[in-house]
């Protein structure tokens, strides 16, 4: 079990809270609550050792052009490919926007 942190800018809270996806075999769960204006903190709980150099680059990828919300999130990850990831996130983010976030 890995944990990784990381901060990257955003503009101005999210709206709400959101959930998308599940943890299980080769899955994900991202849980997004209002953040801090300004910053992103995200927490990648993962079950893959060694993998750190994917994680970086996945998340400036998602992370590091035009700011979202500010928000802090938490991945819990079982094996998922960096794709499923970038999709869940973006989901998370679509919950908010589409005003279904608790």
């Amino acid at each position: 079990m890995e944990t990784r942190n990381y901060e990257f800018p955003a503009g101005p809270a999210a709206a709400g809270r959101a959930l998308a996806g599940v943890v299980g075999s080769g899955d994900l769960e991202v849980l997004l609550q209002p953040g801090d204006d300004g910053v992103i903190r995200i927490v990648v709980n993962t079950s893959v050792d060694g993998k750190g150099a994917v994680w970086d680059a996945l998340l400036q990828r998602v992370f590091g052009g035009e700011p979202l919300p500010a928000a802090t999130i938490v991945i819990n990850d079982c094996g998922a490919t960096p794709g499923v990831v970038r999709m869940r996130i973006e989901q998370a983010y679509e919950e908010l926007q589409a005003g279904r976030a608790a």
